[in-house]
């Protein structure tokens, strides 16, 4: 398989390959990028927040829990299709699948800003 391109050298749409399942990138200009997110069941992406990065996500296909800091304590909440949630930084995130799962993501562009707290795969 060929590696995938940089974020910044690929035109959509594209996929990127991830330990959970995948990202296909849709739009990607200056200002914005839209991405769909595959996660297979019982995978969990990274515990994570953005210093800049400000994105929404809303469930396509399937149930996720996704668990958000508020205050102190980290929360959950299962999220079905139709439902929409908000992540502006620094707000510590995590998404899980209970069944398999497509997310729609839009964001702002710096997709590299991921500060992982605590990863399943070993990634930093």
């Amino acid at each position: 398989m060929a590696e995938h391109p940089s974020a910044e050298d690929a035109k959509p749409p594209y996929r990127v390959e991830k330990p959970w399942g995948y990202e296909l990138v849709w739009a990607r200009t200056d200002r914005y990028v839209g991405k769909i997110l595959h996660i297979e069941p019982g995978q969990v992406l990274s515990l994570q927040y953005h210093n800049k990065k400000d994105e929404t996500i809303h469930v396509l296909k399937g149930e996720i829990i996704f668990r958000v800091k508020v205050g102190e304590e980290l929360t959950e909440r299962r999220m079905r299709p139709g439902e929409s949630y908000h992540i502006a930084p620094p707000t510590v995130h995590q998404m899980e699948a209970v069944t398999a799962a497509d997310l729609l993501e839009v964001s702002t562009p710096e997709v590299e800003d991921v500060v992982r707290i605590k990863d399943r795969y070993g990634r930093k």
